[in-house]
């Protein structure tokens, strides 16, 4: 057997021994040494200015992208609350003895409901003491984007005119 090794007196196995200057060299990698340590902290203030720079690359496009999911979000939304109060509206419409103050009426509450203000009401034919059984009755219902966004000043979408219509046959006898 030689100096570095010696056996296991439970096992029988060989053991290789670890020299001291092995040791020495192996605790200094460790991070013990003084040298080390300021080394170290220099590269973790270096990178702490390479983050800095790279958030400031990053951040534009990340608030960007966040704030169109923002707005367009709210649009899908506000078309749909439309899509439902001109179908709401048109339902009113075909049935008997309605009017058209009864379809403005009850498209008005329902998105005065859904927080949505602002909106414009068509209603085809008018008056709609002309529908007769089965004539189409159309209701538009339209408001601009920059009324209902969510965002102090829409960019993305703030000149759109959010658009929805419902149409169904009249149910008035003839």
């Amino acid at each position: 057997m030689s100096a570095m090794q010696s056996q296991d007196p439970v096992t029988g196995a060989l053991r290789q021994s670890i020299p001291a200057k092995a040791k020495a060299n192996e605790s200094s990698q460790s991070g013990s040494d003084p040298a080390t340590r300021l080394q170290r902290r220099r590269r973790r203030r270096r990178r702490r200015g390479a983050f800095l720079v790279e958030f400031a690359v990053v951040a534009p496009v990340f608030f960007l992208l966040v704030f169109g999911m923002l707005e367009f979000g709210r649009m899908v939304m506000v078309q749909q609350i439309l899509t439902n109060a001109s179908r709401e509206g048109a339902r009113r419409a075909v049935l008997e003895q309605s009017t058209k103050a009864d379809v403005e009426n009850t498209i008005a509450v329902f998105l005065d409901n859904q927080s949505v203000s602002g909106a414009t009401v068509t209603v085809t034919p008018d008056p709609l003491t002309s529908v007769g059984f089965g004539d189409p009755v159309s209701v538009v219902v339209s408001v601009p984007y920059s009324q209902v966004s969510w965002l102090p000043t829409p960019g993305f979408l703030g000149a759109k005119q959010l658009t929805a219509q419902s149409v169904m046959c009249g149910e008035r006898a003839e």
